[in-house]
Protein backbone atom coordinates (compact mmCIF):
# COMPACT_ATOMS: atom_id res chain seq x y z
CA UNK A 1 0.00 0.00 0.00
CA UNK A 2 1.02 3.60 -0.65
CA UNK A 3 1.50 6.30 2.24
CA UNK A 4 -2.19 7.64 1.90
CA UNK A 5 -4.27 4.32 1.89
CA UNK A 6 -2.01 3.25 4.80
CA UNK A 7 -2.98 6.22 6.89
CA UNK A 8 -6.14 5.29 5.35
CA UNK A 9 -6.61 1.78 6.86
CA UNK A 10 -5.40 2.44 10.10
CA UNK A 11 -8.46 5.33 10.76
CA UNK A 12 -10.47 2.68 9.82
CA UNK A 13 -9.09 -0.10 12.14
CA UNK A 14 -7.42 1.75 14.49
CA UNK A 15 -5.79 -1.73 15.57
CA UNK A 16 -3.70 -1.48 12.99
CA UNK A 17 -1.48 1.09 14.87
CA UNK A 18 -0.17 -1.86 17.26
CA UNK A 19 1.90 -3.01 14.31
CA UNK A 20 4.91 -1.41 13.37
CA UNK A 21 4.48 -0.91 9.52
CA UNK A 22 1.37 1.79 10.60
CA UNK A 23 3.14 3.93 13.19
CA UNK A 24 6.26 4.33 10.94
CA UNK A 25 3.82 5.72 8.39
CA UNK A 26 2.15 8.16 10.30
CA UNK A 27 5.85 9.06 11.52
CA UNK A 28 6.07 9.56 8.02
CA UNK A 29 3.79 11.77 7.58
CA UNK A 30 4.69 13.66 9.82
CA UNK A 31 8.00 14.17 9.15
CA UNK A 32 7.06 15.03 5.60
CA UNK A 33 4.52 17.56 6.91
CA UNK A 34 7.98 19.15 8.86
CA UNK A 35 9.97 19.61 6.09
CA UNK A 36 6.99 20.91 3.63
CA UNK A 37 6.73 18.09 1.76
CA UNK A 38 3.23 17.70 2.60
CA UNK A 39 0.59 19.84 3.56
CA UNK A 40 -2.92 19.62 4.88
CA UNK A 41 -4.25 21.54 2.82
CA UNK A 42 -3.21 23.02 -0.32
CA UNK A 43 -4.87 25.23 -3.37
CA UNK A 44 -5.10 24.47 -7.16
CA UNK A 45 -3.62 26.53 -9.90
CA UNK A 46 -7.24 28.66 -9.81
CA UNK A 47 -6.98 29.29 -6.22
CA UNK A 48 -9.31 26.87 -4.83
CA UNK A 49 -8.46 25.09 -1.70
CA UNK A 50 -8.92 21.42 -0.55
CA UNK A 51 -8.44 19.32 2.41
CA UNK A 52 -6.16 16.67 2.48
CA UNK A 53 -8.18 14.62 5.22
CA UNK A 54 -5.73 11.45 5.00
CA UNK A 55 -2.64 14.01 6.16
CA UNK A 56 -4.77 15.13 9.45
CA UNK A 57 -5.94 11.33 10.05
CA UNK A 58 -2.32 10.80 10.22
CA UNK A 59 -1.73 14.02 12.78
CA UNK A 60 -4.47 13.18 14.84
CA UNK A 61 -3.34 9.16 15.13
CA UNK A 62 -0.37 10.87 16.63
CA UNK A 63 -1.19 10.99 19.66
CA UNK A 64 -2.64 7.62 20.68
CA UNK A 65 0.91 6.27 19.35
CA UNK A 66 3.13 8.53 21.25
CA UNK A 67 3.81 8.52 25.19
CA UNK A 68 3.78 11.41 27.56
CA UNK A 69 8.24 12.17 27.67
CA UNK A 70 10.18 15.13 29.38
CA UNK A 71 12.05 16.98 27.16
CA UNK A 72 14.43 19.99 28.23
CA UNK A 73 15.88 23.34 26.66
CA UNK A 74 18.49 24.48 28.92
CA UNK A 75 16.92 25.15 32.16
CA UNK A 76 13.45 25.19 30.35
CA UNK A 77 11.02 21.83 31.00
CA UNK A 78 8.32 20.39 29.22
CA UNK A 79 6.10 17.68 29.71
CA UNK A 80 4.35 16.06 26.62
CA UNK A 81 4.01 13.67 23.50
CA UNK A 82 5.16 15.40 20.83
CA UNK A 83 8.65 16.45 19.91
CA UNK A 84 9.62 20.39 19.43
CA UNK A 85 10.99 21.37 15.68
CA UNK A 86 14.60 21.50 15.99
CA UNK A 87 17.39 22.48 13.63
CA UNK A 88 16.36 26.10 12.84
CA UNK A 89 19.69 27.24 11.69
CA UNK A 90 19.88 25.19 8.94
CA UNK A 91 16.68 25.60 7.99
CA UNK A 92 17.31 29.46 7.64
CA UNK A 93 14.64 30.12 10.50
CA UNK A 94 14.73 32.93 12.81
CA UNK A 95 13.58 31.83 16.45
CA UNK A 96 13.69 33.81 19.43
CA UNK A 97 13.53 33.02 22.88
CA UNK A 98 11.06 31.82 24.02
CA UNK A 99 9.24 30.88 21.00
CA UNK A 100 7.81 27.22 20.42
CA UNK A 101 6.98 25.52 17.15
CA UNK A 102 6.23 21.97 17.55
CA UNK A 103 7.73 18.98 14.98
CA UNK A 104 4.97 18.56 11.91
CA UNK A 105 4.83 22.27 10.91
CA UNK A 106 6.78 23.95 8.21
CA UNK A 107 8.26 27.18 8.94
CA UNK A 108 10.12 27.97 5.49
CA UNK A 109 13.21 30.06 4.87
CA UNK A 110 13.20 33.41 6.03
CA UNK A 111 10.65 33.37 8.84
CA UNK A 112 10.81 35.11 11.76
CA UNK A 113 9.38 34.08 15.10
CA UNK A 114 9.54 35.83 17.78
CA UNK A 115 8.35 34.95 21.02
CA UNK A 116 5.15 33.31 20.09
CA UNK A 117 3.73 29.26 18.71
CA UNK A 118 3.19 27.43 15.70
CA UNK A 119 1.24 23.87 15.78
CA UNK A 120 1.73 20.79 14.10
CA UNK A 121 0.38 21.01 11.01
CA UNK A 122 0.70 24.32 10.42
CA UNK A 123 2.46 25.60 7.22
CA UNK A 124 4.05 29.34 7.64
CA UNK A 125 5.62 30.25 3.85
CA UNK A 126 9.17 32.18 3.56
CA UNK A 127 9.70 35.88 4.82
CA UNK A 128 6.74 35.45 7.01
CA UNK A 129 7.16 37.40 10.55
CA UNK A 130 4.90 35.55 13.54
CA UNK A 131 4.99 38.45 16.52
CA UNK A 132 5.34 38.21 20.06
CA UNK A 133 2.36 36.15 21.37
CA UNK A 134 1.01 35.24 17.78
CA UNK A 135 -0.44 31.85 17.95
CA UNK A 136 -0.25 29.71 14.99
CA UNK A 137 -2.84 26.99 14.80
CA UNK A 138 -2.63 23.15 13.65
CA UNK A 139 -2.85 23.18 10.08
CA UNK A 140 -3.31 26.60 9.25
CA UNK A 141 -1.78 28.03 5.91
CA UNK A 142 -0.04 31.26 6.22
CA UNK A 143 1.73 32.93 2.70
CA UNK A 144 5.01 34.10 1.68
CA UNK A 145 5.67 38.00 3.55
CA UNK A 146 2.60 37.77 5.88
CA UNK A 147 2.90 40.11 9.43
CA UNK A 148 1.30 38.75 12.19
CA UNK A 149 1.50 41.49 14.70
CA UNK A 150 2.00 41.17 18.37
CA UNK A 151 -0.94 38.90 20.00
CA UNK A 152 -2.68 38.10 16.95
CA UNK A 153 -4.93 34.50 16.98
CA UNK A 154 -4.90 32.28 14.08
CA UNK A 155 -7.16 29.07 14.66
CA UNK A 156 -6.39 25.42 14.08
CA UNK A 157 -8.33 22.18 13.26
CA UNK A 158 -7.71 18.73 13.25
CA UNK A 159 -11.49 17.53 13.83
CA UNK A 160 -13.52 17.21 12.06
CA UNK A 161 -10.89 16.01 9.72
CA UNK A 162 -12.66 17.50 6.51
CA UNK A 163 -12.99 20.68 7.83
CA UNK A 164 -10.83 23.77 6.18
CA UNK A 165 -8.27 25.35 8.40
CA UNK A 166 -7.62 29.06 8.22
CA UNK A 167 -5.59 30.44 5.08
CA UNK A 168 -4.17 33.71 5.47
CA UNK A 169 -2.64 34.89 1.34
CA UNK A 170 0.81 36.92 0.53
CA UNK A 171 1.59 39.73 1.73
CA UNK A 172 -1.29 40.17 4.78
CA UNK A 173 -0.94 42.41 7.15
CA UNK A 174 -2.95 41.45 10.39
CA UNK A 175 -3.40 43.84 13.19
CA UNK A 176 -2.40 43.75 16.85
CA UNK A 177 -4.58 40.97 18.60
CA UNK A 178 -6.84 40.13 15.50
CA UNK A 179 -8.18 36.81 15.27
CA UNK A 180 -9.11 34.54 12.47
CA UNK A 181 -10.40 31.07 12.98
CA UNK A 182 -13.05 28.37 11.92
CA UNK A 183 -11.54 27.99 7.93
CA UNK A 184 -12.11 32.05 7.30
CA UNK A 185 -9.76 32.53 4.36
CA UNK A 186 -7.62 35.69 3.90
CA UNK A 187 -6.70 36.90 -0.09
CA UNK A 188 -4.02 37.97 -0.85
CA UNK A 189 -2.34 41.81 0.53
CA UNK A 190 -5.29 42.02 3.16
CA UNK A 191 -4.96 44.39 6.06
CA UNK A 192 -6.70 44.09 8.91
CA UNK A 193 -6.86 46.59 11.66
CA UNK A 194 -6.33 45.69 15.20
CA UNK A 195 -9.23 43.86 17.02
CA UNK A 196 -10.65 42.57 13.86
CA UNK A 197 -12.58 39.45 14.61
CA UNK A 198 -13.16 36.96 11.73
CA UNK A 199 -14.97 33.78 12.36
CA UNK A 200 -17.25 31.70 10.29
CA UNK A 201 -20.60 33.12 11.20
CA UNK A 202 -18.79 36.58 11.59
CA UNK A 203 -20.57 39.14 8.96
CA UNK A 204 -18.25 41.08 6.84
CA UNK A 205 -19.52 44.26 5.25
CA UNK A 206 -18.24 45.97 2.59
CA UNK A 207 -19.06 49.06 2.93
CA UNK A 208 -16.69 50.88 0.30
CA UNK A 209 -19.42 51.37 -2.35
CA UNK A 210 -22.85 52.65 -2.67
CA UNK A 211 -24.53 49.90 -0.88
CA UNK A 212 -23.46 47.50 2.10
CA UNK A 213 -22.17 44.15 0.74
CA UNK A 214 -22.47 41.08 3.64
CA UNK A 215 -20.23 38.22 2.96
CA UNK A 216 -18.81 35.15 5.25
CA UNK A 217 -15.99 33.02 5.83
CA UNK A 218 -13.45 35.11 3.03
CA UNK A 219 -11.98 38.29 2.53
CA UNK A 220 -11.27 39.55 -0.90
CA UNK A 221 -7.73 40.10 -1.79
CA UNK A 222 -6.04 43.66 -0.90
CA UNK A 223 -9.16 43.90 1.35
CA UNK A 224 -8.63 46.95 3.94
CA UNK A 225 -10.78 45.84 7.17
CA UNK A 226 -11.97 47.37 10.44
CA UNK A 227 -13.85 46.19 13.17
CA UNK A 228 -17.54 47.38 13.37
CA UNK A 229 -21.02 46.23 14.32
CA UNK A 230 -24.25 46.16 13.27
CA UNK A 231 -27.72 46.51 14.84
CA UNK A 232 -29.38 43.59 15.67
CA UNK A 233 -33.27 42.54 17.30
CA UNK A 234 -33.56 40.48 20.50
CA UNK A 235 -37.04 39.00 22.29
CA UNK A 236 -35.32 41.75 24.63
CA UNK A 237 -34.59 44.57 22.24
CA UNK A 238 -32.01 45.67 19.66
CA UNK A 239 -28.21 45.46 20.14
CA UNK A 240 -24.86 46.15 18.59
CA UNK A 241 -23.09 42.59 17.33
CA UNK A 242 -19.61 42.98 16.35
CA UNK A 243 -18.83 42.60 12.63
CA UNK A 244 -15.96 43.07 10.21
CA UNK A 245 -16.16 45.94 7.85
CA UNK A 246 -14.33 46.29 4.55
CA UNK A 247 -13.67 50.12 4.13
CA UNK A 248 -11.89 49.93 1.17
CA UNK A 249 -8.72 47.97 -1.08
CA UNK A 250 -4.78 48.07 -0.55
CA UNK A 251 -3.83 51.01 -3.04
CA UNK A 252 -1.60 49.96 -5.43
CA UNK A 253 0.71 52.39 -4.19
CA UNK A 254 1.25 50.73 -0.97
CA UNK A 255 4.27 49.07 -0.02
CA UNK A 256 3.66 45.52 1.02
CA UNK A 257 5.61 46.26 4.05
CA UNK A 258 4.22 49.27 4.60
CA UNK A 259 2.99 49.72 8.45
CA UNK A 260 -0.68 49.21 9.76
CA UNK A 261 -0.68 52.85 10.52
CA UNK A 262 0.24 53.85 6.66
CA UNK A 263 -2.62 51.31 5.72
CA UNK A 264 -5.16 52.69 7.10
CA UNK A 265 -4.03 56.10 6.83
CA UNK A 266 -5.35 56.28 3.34
CA UNK A 267 -8.62 55.38 4.54
CA UNK A 268 -9.00 58.12 7.25
CA UNK A 269 -8.55 55.60 9.79
CA UNK A 270 -7.04 55.39 13.05
CA UNK A 271 -5.45 52.10 14.03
Amino acid sequence: MNLKETIEAAWKQRELLNQSEYKDAVHQVVEMLDQGLLRAAESDSKGNWQVNEWVKKAVIMLFPISQMKVMEAGPLEFHDKLELKRGYSSLGVRVVPHAVCRKGAYLAPGVIMMPSYVNIGAYVDSGTMIDTWATVGSCAQIGKHVHLSGGVGIGGVLEPVQASPVIVGDGCFLGSRSIVVEGVKLGNECVLGANVVLTASTHIIDVSGNEAITIKGEVPSRSVVIPGSYTKKFPAGEYQVPCALIIGKRKESTDLKTSLNDALRDFHVAV
